[in-house]
């Protein structure tokens, strides 16, 4: 499986899918920012890399429609979300149908959009977290294919919380695409994922414990 990464900054997951060992391809790391700490990396990693800057094209859909036709070029099968921070036109979304994913930092469909952990934080939640999700033209609202939670302490902080939740992150989202890349994973009719193989015992997570 080919496999195209989209960055805008320094792509912590997308080094986390680099150097995750995925029985994949990844055919190339592509940035809006031609600054994007991530390039460097992932040329270091030995994956090639390009930029199309946004800045370049009049609109959105101007934008879109290029950005399409590199990463058609490099023939990918998935294209991953990491850090990329452009929000893309419905019809870049339905042309990635089923093959675009992203990692956003919370128990989806909690907290949906920026600023996650303040608002976890400021709503009193006592678990938070990060969720793996297919793409569609709804933000954050597409099929969930995992989860990770952390406690949420009573000293955090929203950077200590990103923290916490970042690294849950770098677990999650390599974990997904293996999945996908060994065929495990599929979706339902109704629009629902549906592991195969899926050996997890029944559990309960409190928190905070008594």
């Amino acid at each position: 499986m080919r496999v195209v990464i989209l960055i805008s900054g320094r792509g912590s997951n997308m080094e986390a899918l680099l150097r995750a060992g995925l029985p994949v391809e990844f055919a190339a790391v592509i940035s809006n920012k031609a600054e994007a700490e991530g390039l460097k990396i992932a040329r270091e990693l030995g994956v090639e890399t390009a930029v199309v800057n946004h800045k370049d094209y009049p609109g959105r859909e101007a934008y879109d429609a290029r950005l399409a036709e590199v990463i058609d070029g490099y023939a990918a099968e998935l294209v991953c979300l990491a850090g990329f921070m452009r929000i893309l036109s419905d019809g870049f979304v339905q042309r990635y149908a089923g093959r675009m994913l992203n990692v956003h930092p919370s128990l989806l469909p909690a907290f949906t959009g920026l600023d996650t952990h303040a608002r976890a934080l400021a709503a009193g939640v006592k678990l938070h977290g990060c969720t793996v999700h297919y793409v569609t033209p709804e933000l954050d609202a597409g099929p969930i294919i995992a989860q990770a939670a952390v406690p949420v302490l009573e000293t955090d902080t929203a950077e200590t919380l990103a923290a916490r939740v970042l690294a849950q992150e770098h677990r999650i989202y390599p974990q997904a695409v293996r999945w996908i890349a060994e065929g495990r994973l599929s979706l339902t009719a109704d629009g629902r994922t549906c592991l195969q193989g899926s050996q997890a015992e029944p559990a309960v997570l409190i928190s905070p414990q008594g």
